[in-house]
């Protein structure tokens, strides 16, 4: 039995070291949705002070990192793209500030280093997961 027990503690040890790291970047992904639309409703569509594309994109950066609070474990990262393409010859764009961003969340897995006497074992898992949504830009209340 001593070497059953030998066999399948770290079989045993490593199952649920992934099932902790799934059920974490589970709930960190429903929690990181929510805070996504929050973010670019609350400071994406009207953002304040300096009225740029790239002000807008940090504001929400920062606004998504406070509603996550996982400093630790989870990077985030917005970037914003024009959503409005402007046609060829003799169209023009309905509404030209149609903006779509995307959040990205990098959610790192526990433990990160595992250190043993002369060995050092770093794991490169990273899991990642994208939100995105379309607003016009300085017109309140248009989302698509």
């Amino acid at each position: 039995m001593s070497v059953e027990l030998a066999v399948m503690v770290p079989v045993a040890l490593v199952v649920a070291l992934v099932a902790l790291n799934l059920v974490g970047y589970v709930e960190a992904c429903a929690a990181f949705d929510q805070a996504a639309l929050e973010a670019i409703v609350a400071h994406g569509v009207a953002p304040s002070g300096e009225q740029s594309e790239v002000a807008a994109v940090g504001e929400v950066e920062r606004a998504l990192e406070e509603l996550l609070g996982r400093e630790g474990r989870c990077e985030v990262e917005v970037r914003a793209e024009a959503a409005s393409a402007s046609g060829g010859a003799g169209t023009f764009a309905i509404s030209p500030l149609m903006t779509r961003y995307v959040c990205t969340l990098r959610y790192r897995t526990w433990p990160r280093f595992v250190r043993l006497p002369g060995v050092t074992f770093e794991a490169p898992v990273e899991l990642t997961h994208e939100r995105e949504l379309v607003v016009d830009r300085y017109r309140p209340g248009v989302v698509v």
